[in-house]
């Protein structure tokens, strides 16, 4: 028969069967997402079975009016797949039908994709440290903390629950209480409490008042135990080494954000 117009779109052109292992049980699993009951003709021991009396399906799950035996032969034939639009069923389409790198950012809703977990936190004061001894900063002020990792009221540590590769940053602005007196200063990554990644400065003879190292690495995450601290040393040749607390320029900072793979 002739069409007026133009033709419809058809997609599936060929029947599909699927064959189940039987078991004391009325409910099986569909290799193929449907409608209906009325997608499928299922049948049992050779028997076609009459849709919605003897059965029901909605997408992958297929419902029996009664148990089958171990010993009966049952199999269906998707009659849904012999003629479609080109629209497919919702839920029906899985990663193995779309082609790697397909899917451009266009597709993505807006914060689908993003370096989170991710925190910074500051100090609220001064530090006092014991001269030329390794010592985990307080950093017991949060800028932001998008989900809740880092904690800054007791281990001063970041614990991402979302495995991934991190980049995490520090800026240490160490000082004395004497001027001229600052020797040596070293800014320490520690990740599940050993040392990973550092930065330093050596001022040799001529010392200095203050300076501010910054420490950086990408570092692999498992998202569950894996954990990261900072600790400074500040070796001094006189007063009182510490750490310091700028609230409005933040110059001691820690932080981290996932990077996108």
């Amino acid at each position: 028969m002739a069409y007026i117009g133009t033709p419809p779109s058809n997609a599936f052109t060929s029947l599909l069967k699927q064959d189940f292992s039987t078991s004391a049980t009325t409910g099986y699993t569909l290799d193929h997402a449907v409608n209906n009951a009325n997608d499928i003709a299922l049948f049992i021991n050779f028997v076609r079975q009459e849709p919605t009396a003897a059965y029901s399906a909605s997408g992958t799950t297929l419902t029996l009016t009664s148990a089958t035996a171990s010993s009966d032969d049952m199999y269906c034939v998707y009659l849904g797949q012999a003629l479609q639009t080109v629209n497919p069923p919702n839920a029906s389409v899985g990663t193995s039908q779309l082609v790697d790198g397909a899917v451009t950012s266009a597709k993505l809703a807006s914060g689908a994709v993003a370096n989170t977990p991710a925190f910074e936190a500051k100090m609220s004061a001064d530090q006092t440290l014991s001269d030329d001894t390794l010592t985990k900063v307080n950093f017991n002020t949060e800028v932001f903390d998008t989900d809740g990792n880092y904690d800054h009221s007791s281990n001063y540590r970041f614990t991402p629950t979302t495995a991934g590769k991190y980049y995490v940053y520090s800026t240490v602005r160490c000082n004395s209480s004497s001027n001229s007196t600052v020797a040596q200063i070293d800014v320490i990554i520690y990740k599940n409490g050993s040392a990973y990644s550092s930065s330093g400065i050596n001022f040799s003879t001529n010392y200095g008042n203050e300076q501010s190292p910054t420490v950086t690495n990408v570092i692999d995450f498992n998202g569950s135990s894996d954990f990261v601290e900072i600790y400074v040393r500040n070796n001094v040749t006189s007063g009182t080494p510490k750490v310091q607390a700028d609230t409005f320029t933040s110059s001691s900072t820690f932080g981290a954000y996932k990077i996108i793979e």
